[in-house]
């Protein structure tokens, strides 16, 4: 199990651990920082909210499904490594 000095921050921070992992490009987007093109059908995705909230969750069937909110970037970061690790 990693400890808290393994869990990414930020976004990038969590891109680049995702990519250590292994984990495949397709299964996630995080926003502003790793937006797979063409948009694969379904994945995991972290966005900030309009609200300034940091949202995790899964796009299904062509639809957003928010799993998670956070008031910090760094505690969605670590939830997203969380699902894909």
């Amino acid at each position: 199990m990693a400890s808290s000095m393994d869990v990414p921050a930020d976004r990038r921070a969590v891109r680049a651990a995702l990519r250590a992992a292994g984990v495949a490009d397709g299964h996630y987007r995080i926003e502003g920082v790793h937006e797979p093109a063409p948009t694969p059908p379904d994945f995991l995705f972290l966005r900030q909210a309009p609200d300034g909230a940091w949202e995790t969750g899964a796009y299904e069937r062509g639809a957003h499904h928010v799993i998670s909110r956070h008031p910090a970037e760094a505690a969605a970061c670590a939830h997203l490594f969380r699902l894909l690790t």
